[in-house]
């Protein structure tokens, strides 16, 4: 029994691409023009991108961003050969995606919110990629593409929730081991001393500089997508797992060593070199199951030909540059035109503000002698306005109110600016929250923090009133400040903050901060309304 072929004449090589040597120079033509697009997106950006180059420089968590654009451009290189095989196909779809990124760049670069900028940015040039060259170019530059996202300083997010993994894990290492150990917060003491768990500590650095060699690791000598997941998946939790069992030797280098060794620079040296063990171990055992690059056919099938198949068209590859440049070009003018009143200052804008006394409370003290026992860091120069209140009965202790108000908002300006000690040098934050407590108007939510410095404890409540909103979630606070910008409209927002001291022995004073915010919360509301703002 024999089998028959389809009675398809067998095409020649040269018949893929028609006309040969014009078909192929209408394809480096079309390649051209992808490079000259990707660099016009760099520069109409040029500030997100260098923000970002900015932070590479000034912290060494995301130093390896430096590295990470080179490596990115060698593994396109590397392609090249199959790129230039390929038929420039623009795809429709391209547009569309570069549109709604340009959108995002702009409502974050309108709520001045850097990170989702720079993604933004960053993901317009696979979108270029996509709209000039189409799918084809994508799928064989997928992983340089995306190798450009770890370039951006993203991950201090899960700052605190790794130093809280750290010091559990250190603190049930100590008790493990029959070391006395006790613990508050990021803070622990042993009877040779005393620990803290800060950023540095945190191993976040060592986590995003893994997860970038996992990654690069396991595209180069992987070729299964389950191997490379399994690589990237334990590029991320040995690290994780590492930088307990780091900390812990460090304490107990310390500890027998009554203090004399691991509390100087020699802690960070040996850090580095702890996770320059992990990492070489990692990699080692990961190579054991290292693939060999799936066998390719000598010669490549021969498809057969249809009328125009297989050369490109230059001129949609052009109208697709062009229209991409266009597109991008539209959200920094834009960006431009939203900031225009930014640095103005609203006339008649006080320096300090002005409050009544909340009914059934009376004044002690005010920010001229004093104000509360804690004062919340800010960014700019809003208007200010802080004092401490008792009830007039004399009932509890007293309670502490801090505002700030800004007229217009502007970069580093703001109700949200990233500030480097957000509670202050004295004050450790141990919890956070979302509260919801009940006013007179109704259910409110509040941003609830307790911070401690030795055996004192501050409770602290926080809402946010953006335009006329009042509400305890930033992300909201920043689409409304997005919105005002972009549509000319009212700009002013508050930090209203309320806060008790009391003994870490003693419960939280809740009861006492919700009944000075019943009675404060509708005097502040009308001082805030008479205040003057503008666009």
């Amino acid at each position: 029994m024999s089998l028959q072929l389809d009675q398809v004449a067998p095409v020649p090589d040269a018949a893929v691409l028609p006309h040969g040597h014009h078909g192929q120079g209408r394809r480096q033509a079309a390649l051209a023009a992808l490079p000259l697009a990707l660099a016009a997106i760099v520069l109409l950006y040029h500030a997100t991108f260098w923000s970002m180059v900015e932070l590479w420089s000034r912290s060494q968590t995301f130093a390896h961003g430096f590295l990470i654009v080179p490596i990115s451009c060698w593994l396109a290189w590397r392609q090249r050969t199959r790129l230039a095989a390929l038929v420039p196909q623009p795809s429709r779809q391209g547009l569309p995606l570069l549109g709604t990124l340009g959108l995002a760049w702009l409502l974050a670069d309108a709520a001045n919110v850097p990170v989702v900028e720079q993604y933004a940015a960053t993901a317009m040039l696979p979108a270029c990629v996509l709209a000039i060259l189409g799918w084809p170019a994508v799928r064989l530059l997928a992983f340089p593409l995306a190798y450009l996202f770890l370039a951006v300083p993203f991950g201090e997010v899960f700052l605190d929730p790794l130093i809280d993994f750290t010091a559990a894990f250190t603190v049930t290492a100590l008790q493990w081991t029959g070391v006395p150990v006790f613990r508050d917060g990021s803070h622990f003491s042993l009877p040779t001393g005393n620990w803290s768990v800060v950023e540095a500590c945190s191993g976040l650095r060592y986590l995003i500089a893994a997860l970038a060699l996992g990654a690069l690791y396991a595209h180069v000598h992987f070729h299964s997508m389950g191997r490379r997941l399994a690589v990237m998946a334990a590029a991320l939790l040995v690290p994780i797992l590492a930088n307990g069992v780091r900390a812990y030797l460090i304490v107990m280098l310390g500890h027998l060593s009554n203090m004399r060794l691991a509390v100087g620079v020699d802690h960070l040296i040996y850090g580095w070199l702890f996770f320059g063990v992990v990492v070489l171990l990692l990699f080692w055992l990961a190579a054991r199951w290292r693939e060999l690059p799936p066998a390719r056919a000598a010669r490549p099938p021969t498809l057969p030909v249809y009328p125009g198949a297989g050369v490109p068209d230059k001129r949609a590859t052009i109208r697709a540059s062009v229209a991409c440049l266009l597109l991008a070009a539209l959200w920094p003018v834009l960006a431009l035109a939203s900031h225009r009143h930014d640095g103005t200052k609203a006339p008649g804008s006080p320096v300090v503000l002005a409050l009544p006394d909340p009914p059934a409370w009376r004044r002690l003290h005010d920010a001229a002698s004093g104000g509360p026992i804690w004062q919340a860091p800010y960014a700019g120069a809003p208007a200010r306005f802080a004092a401490t209140y008792a009830r007039q009965d004399g009932d509890g202790a007293p309670v502490g109110l801090q505002l700030h108000w800004y007229a217009r908002q502007a970069r580093d300006a703001e109700l949200l600016t990233h500030l480097s000690s957000p509670y202050g040098a004295r004050w450790t934050p141990l919890a956070q929250r979302v509260q919801d407590v009940t006013l007179a108007s109704g259910a409110l939510a509040v941003r609830e923090s307790v911070l401690g410095h030795g055996g004192e404890r501050l409770l602290v409540w926080r809402v946010y009133r953006q335009g006329g909103v009042v509400t305890a979630r930033p992300v909201l606070v920043k689409l409304l400040l997005a919105q005002a910008k972009l549509l000319g409209r009212r700009q002013d927002g508050a930090d209203i903050i309320v806060s008790a001291a009391y003994d870490e022995l003693a419960p939280p004073p809740r009861a006492r901060l919700q009944a000075f915010l019943r009675a404060a919360m509708p005097v502040i509301e009308r001082r805030l309304q008479e205040l003057p703002h503008g666009p």
